[in-house]
């Protein structure tokens, strides 16, 4: 058994691929586990909605492969993030919580990946939208703690939260086991020239990474090995810290040879996690 574990993002695949093509794909490239995607597409939000009987089918194929799905991405906050100051979109926004919270505990997801916004993309960050946030945050982490899921903020590519030290503000204030940080290295190293200093910051409190390719201004759709990230200079500070858990994150690009790309970023990422 791997002591680190090795996650592949869901969109790194087809978006027509059945639950069970994915996680073979996964599987037979070397990987340990997924990471599920519930974005802002309706195509995603709607498994929020899935039946238990949905829910227990995937549970089943991930029996079968002997694959299973680990960890969420919930960027769906993007379109309702939870510092708007719209009550629409902010109460959608904590509705998308509580359901991904339940989906989590169905499906036996142990961390959920929240998008690092207070707001995103026609309201301006502000003392008010912040401060809502951090409201929604404490609201989320009771709500998770019912489920035992860890909630897990996400360093982004904007101000507000682009760097593992922000996160910890929010970590620190609401000061509970179940809201941590998942912290995507990409993002920090364009964020910040002190990559050691940001993640030690986060010492105690890094639940999983996120390994992304990067330079600056450009935040995803690279190749592995041809950005800025020092992924041994991570990797090494982010074991020392007693993290285990990580996932690659890329994206489909429409081609054909996107197992080969599977494969490729694998053989790539797993020495240094040896």
């Amino acid at each position: 058994m791997n002591k680190y574990k090795l996650g592949l993002y869901e969109k790194s695949m087809p978006n027509d691929l059945e639950w069970k093509d994915k996680l073979l794909a996964g599987k037979q490239a070397g990987f340990d586990q997924l990471e599920i995607s519930i974005d802002e597409s309706d195509f995603r939000l709607s498994r929020l909605n899935w039946s238990k009987q949905e829910r227990r089918e995937l549970l089943n194929t991930e029996r079968e492969v002997d694959f299973y799905i680990n960890t969420m991405c919930l960027s769906g906050h993007r379109k309702y993030p939870l510092g708007s100051g719209i009550p629409e979109i902010e109460k959608r926004g904590m509705e998308i919580m509580e359901s991904a919270i339940e989906l989590a505990y169905d499906l036996g997801i142990h961390i959920i990946q929240l998008a690092g916004y207070d707001v995103y993309y026609d309201e301006t960050s502000t003392p008010a939208t912040k401060e809502r946030f951090m409201q929604n945050m404490f609201k989320s982490a009771e709500m998770a703690a019912s489920r035992g899921v860890i909630l897990a903020l996400e360093t982004m590519e904007n101000d507000f939260m682009n760097t593992i030290e922000e996160a910890m503000y929010y970590v620190s204030t609401v000061n509970s086991p179940y809201l941590q940080v998942y912290p995507d290295m990409g993002n920090i190293t364009n964020a910040t020239e002190h990559v050691a200093k940001d993640i030690r910051s986060g010492k105690g409190h890094i639940a999983a990474a996120h390994l992304k390719e990067t330079v600056p201004g450009v935040f995803r759709d690279m190749h592995f090995g041809e950005g800025n990230v020092d992924f041994k200079l991570v990797t090494d500070l982010l074991k020392s810290q007693g993290v285990t858990m990580y996932t690659a994150e890329f994206w489909y690009d429409g081609k054909d040879n996107w197992k080969e790309i599977l494969q490729q970023t694998h053989d790539f990422l797993r020495p240094y996690l040896k």
